[in-house]
Order: C-alpha cells, then structure tokens, then sequence
C-alpha cells in the first residue's frame, strides 16, 4: 500500500502544518443574494457564519467535494457552478485552502440538515459574526457589484 503525500507549508511563525482543502459553494441567486450558514454547535468557531461547504476527501475533486457536501450539508442538488477564487488561511485549529466556487444553478431549497441555520444575504450582510476566511468573499462579492 502506498502512502499518498500530505501538503504541508510553513506559516509565518515557523511552524509546519498540514494543508486541509475544502470546497465552498458561494450560491447566488439572480437578485445577487448569496447563502450564507451558520456553523453548528460543536465545531470550531460555532455560531459564526460563512459559505456553506467541506473538507475533500482523498482522490476527490474541488468539484465532487462541493456537489457532496451541499447535498450532505443544505439537500441541495448543484446543477451549475465554476470554480471562482482560492483562499489559503491559517486558523489555530487548521491550515486550510479554500477553492470557492460560484453556483448559479441549484435544484431544491436549503434544509440544514446539520441544524445549522442559514440566511439570504446582500451586501452588506447583517448577520454576524463572520467566519475570517468569510469576510474577503463578501468583500469581492460588493466589488463585482458596484458600478463600473
């Protein structure tokens, strides 16, 4: 059996840690609204918001992931979406790489089906608080929907 390498980088402390790649659905509906849910009890910066997603697993694609996730995680089916923009950031409890990708077709409505609540938002949003790694997608969000 071979082992498959595991990414690391090196953060601006010094320390080495493990990359973890996780696929994010920025849903937007065609009033510009996007999905934004609430992390649920339990995990790691539980209560704040951010675009509804997760971890690949092993040999999976950015794409595969996000279809699985979004089913798993809202009971949504993707029906369109494209790959958007990457974010690496170093939380304390993970190094992680986010591929965000824009979904502009969907089958079903929302259900957070891991209690986890979720809202409609435009810019600005008024929810909070939001997840770090949350706050420059809103940002690019607002960018995209200003006048040129």
């Amino acid at each position: 059996m071979t082992d498959v390498a595991v990414e690391t980088v090196t953060t601006a402390d010094g320390q080495t840690r493990k990359v973890t790649e996780v696929a994010v659905g920025v849903m937007i509906q065609p009033d510009g609204r996007f999905l934004l849910a609430q992390r649920p009890a339990g995990k790691p910066y539980e209560g704040y918001w951010e675009f509804p997603g997760g971890k690949l697993e092993p040999g999976e694609s950015v794409e595969a992931a996000l279809v699985r996730e979004l089913h798993e995680e809202l009971g949504l089916d993707i029906l369109r979406s494209e790959r958007w923009h990457i974010l690496e950031h170093d939380y304390p409890h993970a190094y992680v790489r986010l591929y965000f990708c824009k979904i502009t077709e969907w089958r079903g409505d929302p259900v957070g089906r891991e209690g986890q609540a979720f809202s409609w938002q435009a810019v600005p949003v008024d929810v909070g608080p939001l997840l770090p790694a949350t706050i420059p997608v809103v940002e690019w969000l607002a960018q995209e929907s200003r006048p040129v």
